[in-house]
């Protein structure tokens, strides 16, 4: 399989703000737009340059189960996003995190009225066969976020 799901890495996501010393605090939509919501953070996607090296260091050293939350991605040929990213990153990373809404046509509104920029003209079928649009890392806060109707 050229994905595979690992133990989650991380239970919520946390922002601090201030000294080292500060309250980490939840993520949460601070003004609810009327027509869509923020939901749950989906999954977060690592890309690796050897799959079987990074699946062996999470599950023999991390002892991490087959579940959601986590997923390793590695490039499928040359020319893939995954293989672009590999090249500026030759160690791996973060490649985006998903986070499900419960309207995405209208969160794709709202988002766009902000001036966030998607990567694409309309939502496209994501790896879970649901719709999903990419918004732009540079509009946001330098992290590639996917977007995946609940």
């Amino acid at each position: 399989s050229l994905t595979r799901s690992i133990r989650p890495l991380i239970s919520t996501i946390r922002l601090t703000s201030g000294d080292i010393h500060s309250n980490p605090q939840t993520i949460e939509q601070s003004a609810t737009p009327e027509l869509w919501k923020l939901g749950k953070l989906n999954h977060i996607a690592l890309a690796v340059p050897d799959l079987d090296e990074a699946s062996s260091f999470y599950k023999n050293v991390l002892k991490a189960k087959s579940v959601s939350g986590a997923v390793l991605l590695h490039p499928l040929g040359d020319k893939s996003p995954i293989a672009k990213f590999l090249e500026k990153n030759k160690s791996g990373g973060i490649h985006h995190i998903c986070i499900e809404v419960d309207n995405l046509d209208e969160a794709i509104k709202s988002i766009e009225q902000q001036s966030i920029r998607c990567l694409s003209e309309k939502p496209q079928t994501g790896a879970h066969g649901k719709p999903v649009m990419f918004l732009h890392p540079k509009d946001c806060a330098g992290t590639l976020i996917e977007l995946e109707q609940a």
